[in-house]
């Protein structure tokens, strides 16, 4: 087992809460780092993923509600303790995907004897594409208008959004309007399956992820 500190992330849209926290943790040995919301989260996660989530469930822009239900999804090693002001008792409340529950106001004590209390959730991870690999989005002949839109929805926050649809078909990448992760997308039609070919044969020499990352069923 490694000696290093276990990393802490905390989560919460007041900075006291989020300073006076961060100085009682890291005093007792965690690593901490602090985001103010649920992007702000997600978005410290792609530089580390922390061994310990500690989130508050009202913020703005993404609760702590929607944040826990990411993280159960994507990093579901990560145990989680949501907090909060609105509830009271110490039993995580129904519907929050989260493995203890911190009344904001008790004692620092309290905390840390639910942090340390926390089971070891032998949870699998739900499979993802190569960070390379384009997210692929069906449709059929009649839904290739220049002037439709398609449905994308983001791999970092799971919220979805409209694009435009336009010409072009490979090789696509736009920006998700919740939390700016980078989208590389590419359009598959049912009917036609030249896109997907011609998308082979051009990565066939320079692609930097095995074949088989494509589903032959396409």
């Amino acid at each position: 087992m490694s000696n290093s500190p276990a990393t802490l992330l905390i989560v919460d849209d007041e900075p006291s809460i989020r300073l006076s926290l961060s100085n009682v943790l890291t005093e007792l040995g965690y690593r901490v780092c602090c985001a103010e919301d649920g992007f702000s989260a997600l978005h410290e996660m792609r530089n580390e993923v922390p061994d310990l989530l500690l989130t508050d469930l009202n913020m703005p822009n993404m609760s702590g509600f929607e944040l826990l239900s990411v993280v159960r999804r994507r990093f579901p090693s990560i145990r989680t303790i949501a907090m909060s002001g609105s509830f009271s008792g110490d039993e995580v409340p129904s519907g929050v995907a989260a493995d203890g529950f911190y009344q904001k106001g008790s004692s620092i004590t309290a905390l840390l004897r639910i942090m340390e209390t926390l089971p070891i959730m032998e949870r699998q991870a739900v499979p993802t594409s190569s960070p390379d690999a384009p997210l692929w989005i069906h449709l059929s002949s009649h839904d290739l208008s220049p002037d439709s839109s398609i449905t994308i929805t983001c791999p970092e926050c799971l919220r979805s959004f409209p694009q435009a649809l336009g010409t072009s078909y490979l090789n696509l990448k736009t920006d998700c309007i919740f939390c700016r992760c980078s989208i590389h997308y590419a359009i598959v039609q049912h009917r036609n399956r030249m896109p997907l070919q011609a998308y082979q044969r051009n990565t066939a020499t320079a692609r930097s992820y095995p074949p088989s990352a494509f589903n032959p069923s396409y």
